[in-house]
């Protein structure tokens, strides 16, 4: 496994529709390979999720896992979940507001508006079939991990720019008010 290196904001990669893998390409060991790296690089930003082109790989690949995340510690946790060619059906009308960063736009948070519950359907590593509903704060993070994969980044979602702020800020002014947003999602939803 290798640690590799994580697009930011501006590189053309982020801005990649990523392509569908076969099936025979995700069976070979250089995807394997990689799905190793994109989890391995995921757990040392402490993220909670990672998309392929964040690392440069514009296929249609994401891992996504919250256990205990110093980054996010109103997180509900998630296990670790290798999602390929996903696709996110919202079952739900009803929104929420997230205050979201990216590991691809360091030092930069913002209130997104998310569905709050998706339907996921796409083959784990291994190319089985999966399908499931996420709803509350886990549903904003699907849909946050998918936006890449469709070349979209947090910041495209921003309503309000006034929203914007550093993570020190965030952390001083604006973390307790959402926590306890978050902590009414997860009591109402769960994960």
């Amino acid at each position: 496994m290798a640690i590799r290196k994580i697009a930011t904001l501006g590189h053309p990669v982020l801005r990649q529709v990523a392509r569908t893998v076969t099936r025979e390409e995700l069976a070979s060991e250089g995807v394997q390979r990689f799905i190793d790296d994109l989890i391995e690089t995921m757990h040392d930003a402490n993220g909670a999720g990672l998309a392929a082109n964040q690392v440069y790989e514009p296929i249609r690949i994401a891992a996504i896992e919250v256990n205990k995340n110093p980054r996010y510690p109103y997180k509900p946790n998630w296990p670790l979940t290798v999602l390929v060619n996903p696709v996110v059906t919202p079952t739900m009308d009803e929104t929420f507001l997230c205050y979201e960063g990216c590991l691809s736009v360091p030092n930069l948070r913002g209130e997104v508006r998310r569905f709050t519950g998706v339907r996921v359907q796409a083959w784990d590593r291994d190319g089985k079939d999966l399908d499931f509903e996420v709803k509350g704060l886990t549903a904003g993070t699907f849909q946050h991990e998918l936006d890449h994969l469709d070349g979209k980044v947090f910041v495209d979602r921003v309503e309000d720019p006034r929203t914007f702020t550093t993570w020190a800020d965030f952390e001083r002014f604006h973390m307790a008010a959402f926590v306890e947003r978050a902590k009414a999602l997860v009591a109402r939803y769960g994960t």
